[in-house]
């Protein structure tokens, strides 16, 4: 199984659309800074998660 999953890219992508949104006026600055805080703190829950996932055991 091959795990192509980039959670930089991930972020990046999540934060273009908050931009957008902020940017369009769909978003008030107070929860444009707020929806950035918690995608920050899931991505890093993910990083937490996705640290060490893989390990090659030694026998």
């Amino acid at each position: 199984m091959t795990y192509n999953f980039d959670p930089d890219r991930w972020y990046d992508n999540e934060l273009a659309v908050l931009e957008s949104a902020f940017k369009a006026g769909r978003l008030e600055e107070s929860e444009y800074e707020e929806r950035k805080d918690r995608l920050m703190d899931r991505y890093d829950e993910m990083m937490t998660r996705l640290d060490g996932t893989y390990r090659i055991t030694e026998e």
